[in-house]
């Protein structure tokens, strides 16, 4: 393939994939709002809000490793990402036709699932087709998940809110995937891998020594930390502006867009610094920052304070999310997409839980729970400090090889 043709493949997958991402996220992030509407709607409190997206987050953990192993041993990843258009749409419809708190929340549960399966599949594909680019590639893909999760989804379904229940809202917001599912299909053409030879192996049991190390053990901690104090922020905000200032469905969404949306359109920016950089600087910066503005929000009774604290907490932890997955896998090396499901795992899978913790804090008072947000990212920075990224790379055509060690290790 010439130069020229490359670049324009590149720029068709990233164009591609960033609306794709936006429209599968777009529906999935519309939870941020409905959950607490949902538990309104059946006379339930924060805790309920926390397990509906603590649940959530365990559906899309079951999803993220089969997608990325099958990604990996596929020559077709196109066909993989067009179905989780059809499986985001229906799942979600069915979400709304169902009886009761269990039955709503595991089909909610069932169809973020969907949306999993397109995360290392989407994100396996980009960092093997633009190596050098890693981060930068994966911000300009993250941004399109974060326009569609965390500004589209809140307005949208904040003002759905104000006119509609959570039912009719639901299924007007499911209809941007059903299109997509057919506008997909000659793009889903276009996206394989023809050569059967480009299509390795598995290494399962290399992949497995290398996370059980205690540099992997450290750095999945990490992971793990990091995304549990961004999750309590973005459960309990909602609901904090709702309850505790009598905020809007639609005034509490905009709110909550206007905060996400800074961190959005920084994630390239973060990534391609990082990709010259390197990688721990930029996380260190994050984690210390993102902890002091959590802590600043949680200790304020204003509206005013409390957004002033949450708006760069939430935007730092965002902006990061593309340097974090590049250095995971530049940690594990080999097995793009696969690596990426464990790691979307781990994030989503296990860091969800912070939503949990976070309704349970905020049954105390809500905005506790910023403040065990600033912990917990606090935490993760500490434990960050103990590890070394090293990144080098031979030239911009070969792939970045990293290592995250720990330093007493030989």
């Amino acid at each position: 393939m010439t130069a020229a043709s490359a670049n324009k493949q590149h720029r068709f997958l990233l164009v591609a994939l960033f609306l794709g991402h936006l429209t599968n996220d777009w529906v999935a992030g519309t939870l941020w709002l409905l959950a607490p509407a949902i538990a309104v709607s059946m006379g339930l409190g924060p805790v309920e809000v926390g397990l509906i997206l603590t649940i959530n987050g365990i559906g899309a953990g079951l999803a993220y490793i089969p997608a990325g192993i099958i990604s990996d041993r596929s020559t077709r990843p196109g066909l993989l990402m067009l179905l989780s258009f059809w499986w985001v749409a229906i799942g979600y419809l069915s979400a709304t036709l169902a009886p009761g708190f269990w039955g709503v929340t595991l089909l909610l549960a069932f169809a973020v699932m969907g949306d999993a399966f397109w995360h290392p599949i989407a994100t396996g594909v980009l960092v093997k087709e633009m190596p050098a680019r890693r981060a930068q590639v994966l911000g300009i893909h993250a941004v399109g998940g974060s326009i569609g999760a965390e500004v589209i989804a809140p307005l949208s379904s904040g003002f759905l809110l104000g006119f509609f229940d959570w039912q009719t809202t639901l299924q007007i917001l499911a209809l941007p995937a059903l299109i997509m599912g057919i506008l997909f299909i000659p793009v889903a053409q276009r996206i394989s891998r023809d050569s059967p030879g480009e299509v390795s192996p598995i290494d399962f049991r290399g992949l497995a020594r290398q996370w059980f190390k205690p540099a992997g053990i450290a750095l999945m901690l990490v992971l793990i930390l990091y995304n549990m104090a961004l999750i309590a922020q973005l459960a309990m905000a909602p609901l904090y502006f709702q309850r505790e200032h009598g905020l809007s469905p639609f005034v509490a969404g905009s709110i909550f867009a206007g905060i996400l949306l800074l961190g959005s359109l920084f994630q390239p920016f973060f990534g391609k610094y990082s990709d010259g950089r390197g990688r721990k600087p930029m996380i260190l910066l994050v984690l210390f920052g993102a902890s002091f503005c959590a802590l600043f929000a949680g200790l304020s009774d204003s509206l005013y304070w409390a957004i002033l604290g949450l708006l760069p907490a939430v935007a730092m932890l965002t902006a990061v999310r593309p340097v974090i997955l590049a250095a995971a896998v530049e940690f594990s090396g080999k097995a793009e997409a696969t690596t990426l499901g464990i790691v979307f795992t781990v994030l989503d899978g296990v860091g969800m839980f912070g939503a949990l913790l976070a309704g349970m804090v905020g049954e105390f008072e809500l905005r506790y729970a910023f403040i065990m947000a600033a912990g917990m990212a606090l935490s993760a920075a500490l434990v960050c400090l103990f590890l070394n990224f090293a990144i080098t790379a031979a030239s911009r055509d070969e792939p970045l090889i990293a290592t995250v060690a720990n330093p007493a290790d030989p």
